[in-house]
């Protein structure tokens, strides 16, 4: 993804969102899923490479439940850019997750005194929330990564298993599926696909419940920090719709214009300054050398002032 913030928790984290992100581009907008129905995954794995034992994380995973029997493990990548190893990434997040469901014990599906084909075993699935400006186009299969040996590909196609990346392009979603989410990522969606579209945009009046990890997506997704900086502005407390937030963080981009405008000022005066204290000291030096009889080349050579200049100083 880039950057990730490690320190608050994400806006897909809180379940609300994540069953709405679910129903919606899984289920077109029935509810399937419900928040009650989620609990949290350990987000991170382990694999062994190279005689070492390495981690690979996702950015957040839950299990879907029914009282203690889980039907699925859902998982959800945000990418603010093209990634043409994502189909890569996702089978080994995926392949991890099954791994441990053959682990005796590790799972509450599976029962320890049955036998081995009667332990139950529940689907992996992962979306990736891209947030770019342009298609992702291609690489969303892992035939489309893989260069086989050449002339040998129609004939190996038949034993190779491919595997596919669930891109979901937020800021090409059309308008229906935006009016369909429930949540605070209707706000989300709504900006990245009237940005693209309309940046005049108008937003509806929908609250946002979860502000800060609204803000905080939205600038780690667009690259804008006036976003999150609108979190320690002063006066005013939280926005509690996105028009709102797009006039705090209008406001604070004229404010940034001007803290450059003044420190830009500053440089110039003080860049000026050193400049006509250079200029001030080379002809006091030129006055003193010329004062000592020294010839009119002399000088300008010394001091890099232009021969005339010392002709006019002699005078």
């Amino acid at each position: 993804m880039g950057e990730k913030d490690v320190t608050e928790k994400t806006l897909e984290a809180y379940e609300d969102v994540f069953a709405d992100i679910i129903n919606v581009l899984m289920f077109g907008g029935e509810q399937v899923v419900s928040s009650d129905d989620l609990e949290d995954a350990t987000p991170v794995s382990m694999y062994k490479a190279e005689g070492k034992i390495h981690e690979q994380e996702r950015d957040v995973a839950k299990y879907w439940k029914q009282m203690t029997l889980r039907l699925a493990l859902l998982g959800m990548e945000n990418q603010t850019e093209y990634d043409a190893d994502m189909p890569l990434r996702l089978f080994g997040y995926d392949g991890a997750a099954y791994r441990a469901q053959i682990l005796t014990g590790k799972e509450p599906n599976t029962d320890k005194n049955a036998p081995k084909e009667q332990r139950t075993r529940y689907p992996v699935f992962t979306l990736v929330l891209y947030f770019g400006s342009e298609h992702w186009t291609k690489n969303r299969r892992l035939e489309e990564r893989i260069v086989f040996p050449e002339g040998l590909k129609e004939r190996l196609l038949p034993f190779f298993n491919d595997y596919r990346a669930n891109v979901f392009e937020i800021a090409y979603l059309t308008e229906e599926q935006v009016k369909l989410f429930q949540s605070d990522f209707r706000v989300v969606a709504e900006y990245f696909v009237r940005s693209r579209t309309n940046p005049d945009y108008q937003p509806e009046p929908t609250e946002i419940h979860h502000v800060d990890a609204v803000l905080k997506l939205l600038s780690v997704m667009t690259g804008d920090r006036r976003f999150e900086e609108i979190l320690t502005m002063p006066g005013g407390g939280k926005p509690k719709m996105m028009s709102e937030v797009l006039n705090r963080a209008e406001q604070r981009g004229m404010e940034r214009g001007i803290e450059r405008g003044i420190e830009r000022g500053m440089e110039r005066g003080m860049e000026r300054g050193m400049e006509r204290g250079i200029a001030q000291n080379k002809v006091e030096i030129a006055r003193r050398m010329l004062a000592a009889n020294m010839s009119y080349e002399q000088v300008a050579e010394f001091t890099t002032l232009p021969i005339e200049e010392v002709r006019i100083l002699r005078q």
